[in-house]
């Protein structure tokens, strides 16, 4: 790049993290309001209706306050799709919001602070193109609020009904412990079990009964010893969610909830036949009918992109951000994300932030953390990485262009291993018989 070009990109790189600082206030409001209203996922009605009117409130957006599902919402600016003036193509840049919180615990994940990095990020951007007559590319900048992530997957929900079609490019950034511009999410998929048995009198004449909590006993060690046989990397872990009613009572009825995670997608259907034949062996044994309830959406792993991290890295070190180097940090699962789906069709990024503490998500110390006005500095800093990151695939379309080509190759050899794993278990249930 021309030494004109790199000194131009810089000024704007600038003043995007200026035009970002001079909202900084109406930012924190909405944190803190969507913050103290916590609701759970595909509930977000207060937080919803928070975000519509923060950019409703803002000239030149275009808002739908129910894009696809009831609480999520789509805020548009600039010219859409297709050509614009000069009949160069429009870069659609998307960026996420995400809004829902825990059972009991709150904004425990910091979602309040997803939805103040991806509403800044549009803002800074927005701004900064308006203010700048001689923008060298067309931009549309497009929100995308994105309920239920902590359960059940709302982008996945999203990008069924296509509100990621167009997208050029995603963003968003989540709070952690430490800087970090990838780590390891993995895939997963959720599973409700229930036994349904016979009740009778425990003490009179327990051999009429029919013992659901048996089942759900049996099934959850035959899952703990399973374990032996898992690889390392694989994770199940569950509840008894319903273990009966009354000590005297056989119960009839029992329910458990299950994850089941594996670093890769290609992984989960083997993780999930072992699982499944640990519920139903628990079912025989006992005398129970058995259901099992998969999930309607299950989450995959994310994909890495190396272009759009190598550039928030260099963007976040300009800004002072120390990047974790601990390798049994970058290489521990940090749990698992609807983003991984995104990562599929749109190249993008899901970087985590520290924002002030040392609280671990899904504590209440980190509910605490999270609403602490201390949390503002390290999350503005992360939605100016993301707007700065932007910038440079906006203004190097060789950047963008390599981005897509990242993705295209990830695809191609996440479908080789899907492949592979495929025929290796029809070759396995060959050779049993």
């Amino acid at each position: 790049m021309a030494q004109h070009a790199t000194d131009r990109l810089l000024e704007l790189k600038q003043k995007v993290g200026s035009c970002i600082d001079e909202a900084k206030d109406g930012l924190h409001r909405l944190s803190k309001d969507i913050w103290s209203c916590p609701e759970l996922a595909y509930e977000e009605r207060k937080s919803h209706d928070r975000l519509v009117a923060f950019f409703s409130e803002q000239k030149g957006w275009t808002v739908d306050s129910h894009f696809k599902l009831e609480t999520a919402f789509r805020a548009i600016w600039g010219p859409v799709g297709g050509k614009a003036k000069g009949n160069k193509h429009v870069i659609n840049v998307g960026f996420l919001c995400e809004y829902d919180a825990l059972p009991g615990i709150g904004h425990a994940c910091g979602h309040n602070l997803i939805a103040e990095v991806g509403a800044a990020a549009a803002i800074g951007l927005k701004a900064l193109v308006e203010c700048t007559p001689d923008f060298p590319v067309p931009v549309q900048v497009t929100v995308l609020g994105t309920p239920a992530e902590e359960d059940g997957g709302g982008k996945i929900d999203l990008i069924r009904e296509g509100a990621f079609d167009g997208l050029d490019v995603v963003f968003m950034a989540h709070p952690s412990q430490e800087d970090a511009s990838w780590l390891p999410d993995v895939a997963e998929h959720d599973v409700i079990v229930r036994y349904h048995g016979k009740a009778s009198h425990a003490a009179a004449y327990p051999w009429e009964g029919v013992n659901a909590l048996d089942a759900a006993v049996l099934a959850y060690n035959n899952l703990s010893v399973l374990r032996q046989q898992l690889k390392p990397d694989w994770r199940i872990h569950g509840i008894i969610k319903h273990g009966g009613v009354k000590p005297n009572i056989i119960p009839a009825y029992t329910e458990l909830e299950y994850y089941l995670r594996t670093p890769t997608r290609k992984d989960l259907p083997i993780i999930k036949a072992k699982a499944e034949m640990c519920f139903r062996s628990a079912a025989m044994a006992t005398g129970c009918e058995v259901k099992l309830e998969f999930a309607r959406n299950a989450f995959y792993n994310v994909l890495q992109n190396l272009t759009l991290q190598g550039l928030y890295e260099l963007n976040g070190k300009a800004l002072g951000i120390e990047f974790v180097k601990n390798e049994d940090v970058l290489k521990i699962s940090s749990g698992s994300t609807d983003f991984g789906n995104v990562s599929f069709i749109v190249p993008g990024i899901h970087p985590y932030f520290y924002i002030g503490s040392d609280a671990l998500n899904h504590t209440e110390e980190y509910t605490v953390a999270a609403g602490d006005d201390k949390a503002q500095f390290y999350t503005l800093r992360a939605a100016k990485a993301l707007a700065m990151t932007t910038l440079d695939v906006l203004l190097c379309p060789e950047l963008l262009q390599r981005a897509r080509e990242e993705l295209k190759e990830a695809n191609l050899k996440e479908e080789r291993a899907l492949k592979g794993a495929s025929e290796a278990k029809h070759c396995g249930g060959v050779a049993q018989h």
